[in-house]
């Protein structure tokens, strides 16, 4: 079994999604394996990975979704221990998940037809993000 790891560095604007499908699928074009898995993982505790269907619709379904799930008017404890506001960046970083794991048969993902692989910068400032790409195959 070979391992291969990749980083990419993107430039995420406050509470974004970023649609991340090429670069994962060139890591595991790049990783010189055909069939496998590739862990995607962003380190931080303010960002995220999923798949989601990359279409306006969801761009803007998902955010609210969240703010349901863990409103910007909460009294967070986070604000008060570093005088910040990003509380609800951690809760909803902490509900998705900093992580994703696909696999791949013939050098492609096994996507859904219309699903994408996207990071979620969850924070409530722009940011410089690191993400890693780990491909495990043969």
């Amino acid at each position: 079994m070979k391992i291969f790891t990749k980083s990419i560095d993107v430039k995420a604007r406050a509470e974004s999604l970023l649609d991340i499908t090429s670069q994962v699928s060139e890591a595991v074009r790049e990783s010189g394996t055909s069939s496998g898995i590739v862990t995607i993982f962003v380190p931080g505790s303010t960002g995220a990975v999923s798949t989601i269907e990359y279409e306006p619709g969801l761009l803007k379904d998902i955010p609210r979704a969240l703010e349901r799930i863990a409103p910007s008017s909460e009294d967070y404890e986070h604000h008060k221990t570093w005088s910040d506001d990003n509380g609800k960046s951690h809760v909803r970083a902490t509900l998705i998940g900093p992580s994703l794991v696909v696999p791949f048969r013939d050098k492609q993902l096994m996507l859904g037809r219309w699903q994408q692989v996207v990071f979620m910068n969850l924070d409530t400032s722009d940011r410089e993000r690191k993400i890693i790409f780990q491909v495990m195959g043969e």
